[in-house]
């Protein structure tokens, strides 16, 4: 475990990685997920939380429940100078046996527009439109006490631009903190 987190700490201070870094990525990912499918699912204890992402690139978030153990979650943020709307299905299970503790993982896309000034090989003025593949891995906790609705999560977010720079981003990690809906 110690060597994926050394993996996820050197991907985040990167914008692009390389074949043998995406490969090693792969398989690191793929380790896990399959680690998390191996958890306990459980129910979480809540309907829907909205609150604010917070990393380089802040943003807002709703997280709904569709099932005891299944989520979407929408998130609103801007990144460098694009606004981007991300769509995610996470699928959650209780992790280390601590109640109000969950592991989380899954993926979705993401759409937007960005303006300005871009380097590509040049310089250049215009407008584009953002679009890629998201993935999530994470770890939420939940207040036990039901008088204080609140619940955090830190999370990786990689993902995939296809335009209009094509390639791997796996440099966004976030804290969120949400007001919980029973």
């Amino acid at each position: 475990m110690d060597t994926a987190l050394l993996f996820i700490h050197q991907v985040t201070r990167r914008k692009h990685l390389n074949s043998k870094s995406m490969s090693r990525f792969i398989y690191v990912l793929g380790f896990l997920l399959l680690l998390g499918a191996t958890q306990q699912l459980s129910a979480q204890q809540y309907n829907t939380g909205l609150g604010l992402r917070l990393s380089p690139f802040w943003g807002v978030t709703a997280k709904h429940f569709i099932s005891s153990t299944d989520a979407v979650e929408g998130i609103l943020h801007n990144r460098w100078n694009a606004f981007k709307i991300t769509g995610l299905w996470e699928r959650h299970a209780q992790a280390f046996d601590e109640p109000g503790l969950y592991f989380y993982y899954g993926g979705g896309a993401h759409i937007g527009a960005a303006t300005g000034r871009y380097y590509n090989d040049r310089f250049y003025n215009t407008g584009r439109m953002v679009l890629g593949l998201d993935g999530i891995l994470g770890l939420e906790y939940t207040i036990q006490d039901p008088s204080i609705p609140i619940g955090a999560s830190v999370d990786w977010k990689p993902a995939f631009e296809f335009s209009p720079f094509a390639g791997f981003w796996g440099g966004e990690v976030a804290i969120s903190v949400r007001y919980l809906f029973k």
